[in-house]
Parts: C-alpha cells; sequence; structure tokens
C-alpha cells in the first residue's frame, strides 16, 4: 500500500502542533506560571523544553520518517532480526487508547460549552452559584455527557476517514488557523479591560516572594515536568506524522518550530485568562474549576459576554478536537499498517472500539458515580495517571534508549535520519552519546518518578 505524504510543510507543522497542543497546557500552563513565580518558570521550562521535550520529539520523528510505518511496524522495520524495540509500539497503541478513554470527554465538555454560550443558556443575571450548577448538571446528566463525548467521537474519527491530505491535513489547518486566529482576539480583547495590568504583572514578572513560598526545587520540579508532558511524546503520536512527512527539512528544525508553536499558544492563553479574571477581582484557579466555573463566571459580567464566551469556548474546542484527530490518525494508520487494511475497514472498526472505551468516562458522574480505580481515584483520574505518570515517560525513555542503542539502527542511523535535509543539524559526538543514552534518560525517568511521588 502506497503511503500517503503531507501536502505541505505547514500542514505537517499544524498536524502535529495540534496533537501537542490540548486542552491540558492550554488550562494547566498559566496556572503553573502564575503559582511557581512567573517569568523565571518561563525560562526554566523553556531551558528544560529544549534540552529534553525537542531532542525526544527529534528521535521519535526520526523513527517514522526512516521505516515509514507506524507503531510497532516502524520499529520492526528499523530493528535486527530478534530485538524486542517494537513492543514499544504496542505499548504505545495502549497508551493512545487509554488517553482516548477519558480525553474525548472532556473534549466533548469543551463542545458542550461552546454550545451553552453560543445558544444564550448562561444570562448576565446568573448567579456564580448558577454557574458553578451548570458544570455539575453537565457531568450529573448521562445523555449530555454521553452526545457531547459521542460528537467529539465522530468529528475525530470522520476526519480521519477522509484520509490525511484530505481530512487530517486539510481540516487541522483549518482548525489551527482558527485557533491561532482566536487566541490573538482574545488576547487583545483581555489588554483592554480594566486592571488587565495586575494580571499580567502575577503572570509574567518573576515574584520572588512565590518563588520563597513553593521552593526553588518545586519550581524547577514544575517546570521539568510542564515541558517534558506538554509534546505528547511516548506513545507514537509524533512518530506516524513522521512517518508522512518530506526529507526536506532536519528535524531538529521540525521539532524546534513544533515545540515553539505550542508554547505560543500555552503562553498566550495566560494573557487571556489572567487579565481577565483579575479585572473582575476573581481568583485564577486550576484545573477544571477555572474554565467551567471561573472563566464563564467572567464571561457573563462582561460586556459582549456571551460573544467573548462563545469565542473562548471555541478555541478550547479546537484545541481539544485537534489533540483527538491526530491521535485516532495514529491508531487508524497503526490497523492499516499492522493488519494491512484499508483506511474506511480501519476507520470503521475503530469508530466503534472508541465510542465503546470512552463510554466508562462519560459515565463516571452519574450512572457509574462513585466508581474508583487505581488508590481510589475516579475512572478518569486513574486514565489519566496512567497515561501521563507510567505510559508518557516510559514509552519516551524506551524510544531514547532505542534511538542510542539498537543493534542495527542506533545512534549513527538515528542522527542520519534527523540531520537528512535543511535546517538545524547536529554532530553525532562522543558527549551526544552520553548525553542521549545516559543523562536524557535519567532525566526523563526522573520526571516520572517525581510525577508519581
Amino acid at each position: 500500500m502506497e503511503r500517503e505524504n503531507f501536502r505541505s510543510r505547514l500542514g505537517f507543522i499544524l498536524v502535529s502542533a495540534g496533537c501537542a497542543i490540548g486542552i491540558g497546557n492550554v488550562w494547566k500552563f498559566p496556572w503553573l506560571v502564575g503559582e511557581n513565580g512567573g517569568g523565571l518558570f518561563v525560562l526554566l521550562y523553556l531551558l528544560f523544553l529544549a534540552i529534553m521535550g525537542i531532542p525526544v520529539m527529534a528521535m521519535e520523528l526520526a523513527v517514522g520518517r526512516s521505516s515509514r510505518k507506524s507503531g510497532a511496524r516502524g520499529f520492526m522495520a528499523l530493528e535486527r532480526k530478534g530485538e524486542k524495540w517494537h513492543w514499544i509500539g504496542y505499548m504505545a497503541i495502549v497508551g493512545c487508547y487509554i488517553l482516548m478513554m477519558f480525553y474525548t470527554s472532556v473534549c466533548g465538555w469543551m463542545l458542550s460549552y461552546f454550545w451553552k454560550f453560543l445558544t444564550g443558556a448562561f444570562s448576565s443575571s446568573a448567579t456564580q452559584s448558577e454557574v458553578s450548577a451548570a458544570f455539575s448538571s453537565m457531568l450529573s446528566s448521562p445523555l449530555e455527557s454521553v452526545v457531547f463525548m459521542v460528537i467529539s467521537v465522530l468529528i475525530g474519527i470522520g476526519v480521519c476517514s477522509l484520509g490525511l491530505k484530505n481530512g487530517v491535513e486539510r481540516i487541522t489547518k483549518v482548525m489551527m488557523t482558527g485557533l491561532l486566529a482566536l487566541i490573538v482576539v482574545l488576547a487583545i480583547h483581555s489588554f483592554s479591560l480594566p486592571g488587565a495590568m495586575e494580571g499580567l504583572e502575577f503572570y509574567l514578572l518573576p515574584s520572588l516572594d512565590r518563588i520563597r513560598d513553593k521552593g526553588m526545587m518545586s519550581v524547577v520540579v514544575a517546570a521539568m515536568n510542564q515541558a517534558f508532558f506538554t509534546l505528547s511524546l511516548g506513545i507514537c503520536a509524533m512518530e506516524i506524522f513522521g512517518t508522512y512527512m518530506s526529507k526536506e527539512n532536519t528535524l531538529v528544525s521540525e521539532s524546534l518550530r513544533i515545540a515553539l508553536l505550542d508554547t505560543f499558544v500555552a503562553i498566550v492563553s495566560g494573557l487571556i485568562i489572567f487579565p481577565s479574571c483579575f479585572s473582575y477581582s476573581i481568583a485564577p484557579d486550576s484545573g477544571p474549576s477555572l474554565i467551567f466555573i471561573t472563566l464563564p463566571n467572567v464571561f457573563i459580567n462582561m460586556k459582549g459576554g456571551r460573544v467573548w464566551g462563545t469565542l473562548f469556548f471555541a478555541f478550547m474546542s479546537f484545541a481539544s478536537l485537534s489533540t483527538v484527530i491526530a491521535v485516532f490518525e495514529n491508531i487508524v494508520a497503526s490497523f492499516m499498517d499492522n493488519f494491512g487494511w484499508e483506511r474506511k475497514k480501519s476507520v470503521g472498526v475503530n469508530c466503534v472500539l472508541l465510542l465503546l472505551l470512552s463510554l466508562p468516562c462519560a459515565l463516571e458522574n452519574n450512572i457509574l458515580k462513585g466508581t474508583t480505580m487505581l488508590g481510589g481515584k475516579g475512572i478518569l483520574d486513574s486514565l489519566d495517571f496512567l497515561v501521563s505518570n507510567i505510559i508518557l515517560p516510559l514509552g519516551s525513555i524506551l524510544i531514547v534508549l532505542f534511538s542510542v542503542y539498537s543493534c542495527s539502527w542506533g545512534l549513527k542511523g538515528a542522527m542520519e535520519e534527523i540531520n537528512t535535509g535543511r535546517g538545524i543539524k547536529i554532530k553525532n559526538t562522543k558527549a551526544l552519546k552520553i548525553y542521549l543514552g545516559v543523562v536524557l534518560p535519567l532525566l526523563i525517568l526522573t520526571v516520572g518518578i517525581l510525577a508519581l511521588l
């Protein structure tokens, strides 16, 4: 079967960035910056992104571009007969399924709130308790939770059914362009709000008091965690896009562009959130309450709030759907490569699988209320824990070790692939092998252990 390719370099960058840009870093990154000392956290984050995130991304893309196959088949094509590196691919596809089991429900929440603001479900006279109750009501309604989860699955799988160029690339380019336009418009509007400068100062200026309160080591660890987890590495979600890309540009250059676009969206999200919260004397909070309780209260009290709320949740819906589409494409392509199926058959089977696997999280707060899994955690939190704290770091460590120590491919093959094309090239030196083969895996292992603790 002939391998599909991206129509353009821009398509590759936007689709890959869409995979990395998700609702987690859009609502989590601004809070972490504000809580961990502002500008200092941003500098540390960029440092760890350069020394950890970008190298792992380049190696994951290299496996895909060199093998032209997804998941386990990619490692099989590069490993020596008898080696077992291809089990990384099987673990990664399991990770993709687990990620989508809960991510489709959270994507559904974004779509639900977009619909609420679009249709005027929140009136300007709504109280803070009524807005809070709306979130609880959504979660406790099996119909609403399941319907919007199903919509997110059908949109994602529908885009993948159209193929790489006509579906994933074409629609993600429109979605990401819309996302970037919306985020700039929303940020400019936030700057115009009264008292916005107070929010910007809290967000971006280094605060020695907050650094002292958190402890310098805690700030460093938080920056390291965010820099690693923000790019969704370790589940071969990036590898699949490497299989579709050309060899015209080096992989360090392409990884850098993807990371910068992901960081741009994360930073500008804070430029929207903090001025808005401080302008209306609402203390910003972390997690779901920031997005679904704090900000809706801001929007309903804002002039033209229905419009701004609609635009904000359109932006959040684009951010979540871009990740859903990217991970779905990895799953669909893996079935095509492993079983030799046509895209239509792979899409049909996975549509059913993903709908069924997503049901437990959609029903967690209603029909399955009280159900616990790991250590008494709920279904969604347990699945998130598995992906974030075990599968992502373990998968990333194994991809790095494969790229350095695989007998048939190893660092020589990886660096040849990474340096192919125009752009930034890395010299294959003894120091590089020590860093990639020893220091980087230990850094990732440290991140994983600290995240577990």
